[in-house]
């Protein structure tokens, strides 16, 4: 690396470090959420796996609704507006879901209230990111596009993966209502990670597409990224009960295993969707992804599992910005924000299919399946993605 490109990734990485970080702090909230909802619906308020899937899903099925709204707000009110307008969103989120463990006795009332919380989270979730990634990449530069989505990406996943365990480990210590609190603290410290960041320009005055043009145009590489997401939200929502059928112990191992897989691949090869393009790297990212979910459906022992982890973390991965270096240009500069949101949404769609239609294919099958059912899905996002290549 010459003296120019060196002082080029310092400058990189001097502006995005305190998005990346403050992403990183939200998605924390969203892990504990996922490490304590499985135990809470199932265990405490005695509902089945369907309704552990409904739950988590509702946050993404309102991420999904609202990323349209969010897209607008960046574009037309600034990056910054959109991301701090949702960090507040979360703190008021972790207000209801702390209300939700006063009424454990009343198991109907506690999960409607939980089904609002990740209403909220969701609704959050979508101006937070689609601020972020518009905020860096509009900082950065949008040459390091595909690094910047890489490096948000790992705060995304690194803060679920990390919070997970970390909710597991707070309601086994001091109890199911201990750990939502956090949620309502943590934003706080995202909110003075940015306080300092420059504004980046805004054109309010832009005639703007409709978001049906936006989603047409980048389409292909959208739905690819819901199928090969798939596989992705199933492991996250059901591989504690999946541990728990087995009698296999704590699953944080599992958690922890996919977010260092995932966390590290994106660290080491952050640049290479600019650097050898789109196509190349989703398609070797899949195929893995793929092998992953295999040895996940198929599992002679815990440990054969705990390796599927591991490579759906380093499979899945790099899909993300991958297809969305593609996907970017598509839209015009003006619509960035849009487009993002957009191209987030199908992440949503994903994620809001998993829950539910996991939680049908353990009931009526196992938890094996489930994860065939994820594999087979990375093979239909090769087939989509490849399709008419251009």
């Amino acid at each position: 690396m010459n003296t120019i490109d060196k002082r080029q990734t310092i400058i990189f990485y001097k502006t995005a470090i305190p998005v990346i970080l403050s992403v990183f702090v939200i998605y924390l909230t969203m892990g504990i959420a996922l490490g304590v909802l499985p135990e809470l619906i199932k265990n405490e308020l005695k509902f089945g796996s369907f309704w552990v899937g409904v739950a988590i899903a509702m946050q993404s099925l309102a991420t999904l609704l609202t990323r349209a709204y969010a897209g607008k707000i960046t574009d037309t009110k600034g990056a910054k507006k959109s991301h701090l307008s949702g960090v507040i969103l979360i703190m008021f989120t972790g207000v209801v879901y702390c209300l939700s463990t006063i009424f454990i006795q009343h198991p109907v009332t506690a999960l409607i209230i939980l089904i609002l919380a990740r209403i909220f989270h969701g609704m959050s979730e979508s101006l937070v990111v689609t601020g972020a990634a518009t905020w860096g990449i509009g900082l950065t530069g949008v040459e390091n596009s595909g690094k910047m989505m890489s490096w948000i990406g790992i705060a995304i996943y690194g803060g679920i993966i990390a919070g997970a365990p970390l909710g597991i480990l707070l309601i086994q210590k001091w109890g199911i209502s201990s750990a939502f609190p956090f949620i309502v603290i943590l934003p706080l410290v995202s909110l003075l990670l940015t306080s300092k960041l420059p504004i980046i320009p805004f054109d309010n005055t832009h005639v703007r597409e409709p978001f049906y043009k936006v989603v047409r145009s980048i389409a292909k590489y959208g739905f690819g990224l819901t199928l090969s997401s798939i596989g992705y939200g199933c492991l996250l929502s059901f591989i504690a009960l999946f541990f728990m059928s087995n009698n296999w112990g704590n699953p944080s191992l599992a958690f922890l295993t996919f977010g260092i897989f995932y966390v590290m691949t994106r660290v080491f090869f952050s640049s290479s969707s600019d650097k050898y393009g789109g196509y190349v790297v989703a398609l070797i990212s899949l195929i893995i992804e793929t092998i992953g979910q295999a040895l996940m459906g198929f599992p002679f022992s815990k440990a054969m599992v705990i390796v599927g982890c591991g490579l759906t973390g380093i499979g899945s991965s790099l899909v993300y910005p991958a297809l969305g270096v593609l996907a970017i240009k598509k839209v015009d500069t003006q619509m960035r924000g849009t487009a993002l949101g957009a191209y987030a949404a199908f992440v949503d769609l994903a994620l809001a299919v998993a829950g539910p239609l996991g939680g049908l294919i353990a009931g009526w099958l196992n938890y094996h399946a489930v994860y065939l059912f994820g594999g087979a899905c990375c093979l239909l996002a090769i087939a989509t993605v490849f399709y008419k290549r251009n």
